[in-house]
């Protein structure tokens, strides 16, 4: 079983008052963009972690039996709250997880799928053949996201704290890592700024 955690509690403090998530891209919320790409994916549940602005966050998710929506309490206390939330929540039978940021629409299920192969090998059993725990997209040797994170990481993953994400993690183990070349920026492409917006 492969969950996905995805992080929408931020209070989108470049955006000069607006929230980014209700943004829209195409005339979709930029929230449901991402949302659609990873439920297109093979994952198997989709925990979406709100916390500034909650109620007009919720309103913009429809219902789907794969989605569960948790609200952070914590969040103005930095992303590690929101990821340690998101931990908590996720199904016990999960044998891996990706931490996913809502501002990043641009990645789609085939990123999403190809991460989830690259943890098996491209193995159609599933059995792993590798001994790495952290699953990294790259683009032009830089580390983007989503990161796909084994089981065994989740307790390492608990320590981090205030505005340290998934990023800390693969700083502290890079033995653990496996890094998944990809041809395009869209892992890296987030959108924060009204700039990045106006460049589609």
């Amino acid at each position: 079983m492969i969950s996905a955690i995805l992080l929408a509690a931020g209070k989108s403090t470049r955006m000069a008052g607006e929230n980014k998530l209700l943004k829209e891209i195409n005339g979709i919320p930029l929230i449901k963009y991402s949302i659609k790409n990873i439920l297109a994916s093979s994952i198997d549940e989709l925990v979406i972690v709100v916390g500034h602005e909650k109620g007009v966050i919720n309103n913009c998710i429809d219902v789907n039996k794969k989605l569960k929506i948790i609200f952070n309490s914590d969040y103005e206390n930095g992303i590690a709250s929101s990821i340690k939330f998101g931990l908590k929540n996720i199904s016990n039978k999960a044998e891996a997880f990706f931490i996913c940021l809502a501002d990043m629409p641009m990645i789609s299920q085939n990123i999403y799928n190809k991460l989830i192969k690259s943890r098996y090998n491209y193995n159609k059993k599933k059995i792993i053949k590798h001994s790495k725990e952290i699953i990294v997209p790259t683009y032009d040797g830089r580390k983007g996201n989503p990161v796909l994170f084994s089981k065994s990481m989740k307790e390492k993953i608990m320590d981090i704290t205030g505005d340290n994400g998934a990023k800390k993690i693969i700083e502290l183990y890079p033995e653990k890592v496996l890094n998944v070349p990809f041809k395009n920026d869209k892992i890296l492409l987030d959108f924060d700024t009204q700039e990045n917006f106006n460049s589609l």
